[in-house]
């Protein structure tokens, strides 16, 4: 796009306004990132996930309570949950899940109040777009050293940046709110379990979005046969089950999961 004989000049002109913007930022520190990662015991109890605090598996910790995909497959296709791709607690073997939250966006309602006080809208919404744009390249940065280093599943790893692109790497990271684990209220548990705003800075409103937006939060499963998947839509039946698991009400699940649902419900607003 920036040779485009149409687009190219105006694609160049803020491609360069980005790049002095980040320049800026890592003069004046503009933004501070922080992250946090975990590697936890864990293994699978039917859809659930099980974590514990160590390798005898007697305390759990907590629960991270997945959905399964109910769409009609073709013959021999599996309908996927992220559970699948940790091995069973009744197997006997000890399985792992890493779980980690990151943020970029550190100080970036003090420069943005700035620029809202110069009226400087397109530098508003540049900061925030790098912002967010820095948040997934930590994550993709603090990934690739779990594999390599700190979980260091695949210590030889040596990939290219397009590689990393295609995430052409062995393991998953889904974040709840994304099409494998919908639920944005399961980010509770790995806020609780990190300690996430003690250790980043990062907090949860009260609709579940993360403070500050520039921020990522996520499992991350080593199963080489693990992949990115959708639940899609799901029955009145699955949602009464979720509920129980999760030890609420069928309401509370219909007001979070309602794009995810194949049927009709009487809706309550989120607060």
């Amino acid at each position: 796009v920036l040779d485009d004989p149409k687009q190219g000049e105006e694609a160049r002109k803020l491609y360069d306004d980005a790049l002095r913007m980040l320049d800026d930022i890592e003069k004046n520190q503009t933004l501070k990132a922080r992250g946090v990662v975990g590697f936890f015991p864990a293994n699978a109890v039917g859809d659930d996930i099980e974590v514990y605090s160590d390798e005898d598996r007697t305390e759990v910790l907590t629960r991270f309570v997945n959905l399964r995909s109910q769409a009609k497959k073709d013959k021999g296709a599996a309908n996927l949950c992220l559970s699948d791709f940790l091995a069973p607690k009744d197997s006997g073997r000890i399985d792992y899940l890493g779980v980690f939250a990151v943020t970029a966006g550190l100080g970036i309602e003090e420069q943005i109040n700035k620029f809202q006080e110069d009226h400087d809208d397109y530098s508003s919404i540049m900061l925030k777009a790098l912002a967010d744009r820095l948040a997934e390249a930590f994550t993709e940065v603090l990934h690739e050293k779990v594999r390599r280093e700190l979980w260091g599943y695949v210590p030889d790893e040596n990939l290219s940046l397009e590689d990393l692109i295609l995430e052409d790497y062995k393991g998953i990271r889904p974040a709840h709110g994304y099409p494998a684990c919908p639920d944005h209220t399961e980010k509770e548990t790995i806020f609780n379990l990190l300690n996430v705003p003690e250790n980043t800075g990062i907090t949860l409103t009260e609709s579940h979005s993360m403070f500050p937006a520039a921020s990522v939060s996520g499992l991350i499963f080593a199963n080489p046969e693990s992949r990115y998947f959708f639940v899609g839509k799901i029955g009145k039946d699955q949602a009464k089950d979720y509920a129980k698991r999760k030890s609420t009400d069928l309401a509370t699940v219909e007001r979070w999961l309602a794009s995810n649902l194949n049927y009709r419900y009487r809706r309550l607003d989120i607060p």
